[in-house]
């Protein structure tokens, strides 16, 4: 097993390749198939694609660029501007490994879907780690975002995050995804592999509206690297995937990059088996139709490794949409009335984090015993116990 850990700095930072999976039915426009993995297993996807292949769906890949005649992409592709920038001529090899692998995920899912590739980072790589570095300053990604959702994208995904805390949330990135998904354009974005850190704060995956997806491993946990964050969604396999080669071929590869992949190609089966499911609809299918964790969710895989005949069947039906647009509240607030600050939370090792959690749970044990025992002296009493308000500042789910 290869592992190609891709981390991007600025806006654009932590990225991983990674990927693959198996496609029972060859697509008819590709010559080469992209060699099957455990991961169309895992996800369920001959019993997705049964019902859908991804037929007039658009998937804008922002990436390091696509090599649109690969064999497995041939025929595909659409290639965008390159807002990157750096001079690099398409034919190099040092260009579009990262994008050709991760457009190569989507199609494995979604083998009748589009890609409009868009190029918003590099591949330069450090000869020991793979690091893959973003241009400083002025964003690409809000460049990306907007070209991709005028011209035609129905999914947005981007395999790539920041790989270090981030103190600051950019106005101009929280405008470009709310320009998004008020066009009806779902935000995918990796959580990252910064390992078991917990809220180690990445954007994209840390704005709100993103879907955040982590990566799970063979036997459906957290792949080892794959970033803690409180913010995650969903998850997808993101071990040992095969993903084209932008020379050629195809190689396996970890990370939260093909995850993120492999689960906007899910997307793009649901919107093709009905169009008219929205960005909310589309988190909510998501998140509600995974194979959820004990508990129903946790911070290493959110609600789950991803069911894509679960989420396919569920598309035809989506429950109600009553999300309304709220202005952005400044740099550290994303809106009213929750508040929460998706930018100051402290790292945490996961196993203080864990520790936390047990104490948490006796002392939730503890409390029930003792509301039991008030409701029941009170009921022996001829009493009766009122039902608490939640205090300021919760919401239920």
């Amino acid at each position: 097993m290869v592992t190609n850990r891709l981390t991007r700095t600025a806006l654009v930072g932590a990225a991983l390749t990674g990927l693959i999976l198996a496609l029972p039915k060859a697509p008819a426009h590709a010559a080469t198939t992209t060699p099957a993995g455990w991961d169309g297993g895992a996800l369920g996807l001959s019993s997705a694609q049964d019902l859908s292949q991804g037929e007039g769906v658009t998937v804008a890949v922002l990436d390091s660029g696509v090599v649109a005649d690969h064999p497995a992409l041939k025929g595909r592709v659409t290639t965008g501007p390159d807002y990157f920038k750096d001079g690099l001529d398409s034919q190099s090899p040092e260009w579009g490994g990262h994008g050709t692998a991760m457009a190569s995920d989507v199609l494995k899912v979604a083998p009748k879907a589009k890609i409009l590739s868009i190029r918003v980072i590099s591949d330069e790589e450090e000869p020991d780690d793979g690091n893959v570095e973003a241009r400083r300053g002025t964003s690409p990604i809000v460049e990306g975002i907007y070209y991709a959702v005028d011209h035609g994208a129905d999914v947005i995904s981007m395999s790539l995050g920041t790989g270090e805390v981030a103190n600051y949330a950019d106005e101009q990135d929280v405008a470009a995804i709310g320009y998004a998904l008020s066009h009806g354009v779902a935000v995918l974005a990796a959580a990252g592999n910064s390992g078991d850190k917990l809220n180690e704060i990445a954007f994209p995956p840390g704005y709100a509206g993103a879907i955040s997806v982590a990566a799970a491993n063979r036997s459906g946990g957290r792949a080892e690297f794959s970033t803690v964050h409180t913010y995650n969604e969903v998850a997808a396999p993101g071990v040992g995937i095969t993903s084209a080669k932008n020379t050629g071929g195809f190689e396996p590869v970890d990370g939260t990059s093909p995850a993120t992949a492999l689960a906007s190609g899910v997307v793009a089966l649901m919107l093709s088996h009905n169009p008219k499911v929205t960005p909310a609809q589309v988190r909510a299918i998501l998140t509600g139709t995974a194979q959820h964790p004990q508990g129903g969710w946790n911070a290493m895989l959110g609600y789950g490794q991803i069911n894509a005949a679960a989420a396919v069947k569920a598309a035809a039906a989506p429950p109600d949409d009553k999300t309304t647009p709220v202005k952005y509240e400044g740099k550290e607030h994303f809106a009213s009335p929750v508040g929460t600050s998706k930018t100051t939370h402290p790292a945490m090792e996961q196993e203080v984090w864990f520790t936390g959690l047990g104490a948490a749970g006796v002392g939730l044990l503890m409390l029930i015993g003792a509301i039991l025992l008030v409701r029941s002296g009170r009921g022996r009493a001829g009493g009766s116990a009122r039902t608490m308000a939640p205090p300021p500042g919760h919401f239920g789910a």
